[in-house]
Formats: C-alpha cells, structure tokens, sequence
C-alpha cells in the first residue's frame, strides 16, 4: 500500500476559523478523501508572523515545504489575498515549494473578483517552485461549504491532480 499524501491546509483569513478555513478543509478533504494532516490558520500566529526568529513559525514553513500537497487559502481582500497571507509567503525562499502540489483558493462576495486565484495568488506559488497543475479555484462567499462551483472545479481538478494525490483505497 502507498504511503498517504501529505495534505496541509493553510488558510490567510485574519479571522479564525473562518468560511475561508471551513472551505479550504472540504476541497483538502474531497480531494484526498480524508483530513488534512497539518491545519494552518495563520489568525493563530498573530505578531509571530512578523518575528523572523520565531521557532514556531519557522516550523510551520518547514512542514508547509515538506507536505505533498497544499491548499493555499485566503478570502479576496482589496482585491487580492490579505496580507496574512503574504507575511507567511514571504518567510518561503524562492523554489523552496518544489515537489509541492499546490491549489490556491480565493472567496470573495462577487465573481468579479473570479480570476484573482489565477491571476494573483498562484503565480506566487509557483514563483515559490509550487506545482499548481489546476486553474485556482474561486468560491463566492455563499458556496463556502460546497456547490455547483466546487463540484464542477473538481470534475476538472481530479484528473490533473490524480498524479500528485492519491487517496487512501
């Protein structure tokens, strides 16, 4: 049997355990059918975030680069992710997400806020040396805990991402 992938969740919402956080854990979950073996919510890390010397989060990163496949999450924000987010992106050297398959999510409260998981968010992860082999998946608000969009993205998604995650069977 094939060791498990390992899926981590991280989620750039300022406010914890947000919609943004309930919809990254339902893509992570029907992708791999199972939990996330490592939940970041950066609303937990607070002022760490901008401590270069925090242990903490240093460790996180470290798992974030070691994991196999990760969902990057944030809610729209001015148009793009928060700035959460970018603290903790910027803490990863350029290339150091090699090997990482990753799925930038975005919610936002209008579609015209649609492309900013493709037009914002995953060129950073790959610029970061994540793998982002699907479009970025954008979720109105009011879909956070699944629908029509999820559903049609993974009907797309779980082809390209079959090579990269492998469920439990």
């Amino acid at each position: 049997m094939e060791p498990a992938v390992s899926t981590v969740v991280l989620v750039g919402n300022p406010k914890p355990r947000s919609r943004t956080y309930q919809a990254a854990h339902l893509v992570a979950e029907r992708l791999t059918a199972r939990s996330p073996d490592l939940s970041v919510d950066l609303a937990d890390l607070g002022a760490a975030l901008l401590d270069w010397s925090d242990s903490g989060v240093a460790d996180l990163v470290a798992a974030v680069q070691a994991s196999d496949l990760a969902v990057v999450a944030s809610p729209t924000y001015k148009a793009t992710y928060t700035g959460l987010l970018k603290l903790f992106l910027d803490r990863i050297p350029g290339g150091a997400l090699a090997g990482v398959t990753a799925v930038p999510l975005m919610l936002g409260g209008h579609w015209r806020h649609a492309l900013a998981a493709d037009l914002l968010l995953k060129p950073v992860l790959v610029e970061l040396g994540a793998t982002c082999p699907t479009r970025g998946l954008f979720l109105p608000e009011s879909e956070y805990a699944g629908g029509e969009t999820l559903d049609s993205w993974l009907e797309l998604a779980r082809p390209q991402l079959a090579p990269s995650v492998k469920a439990p069977g």
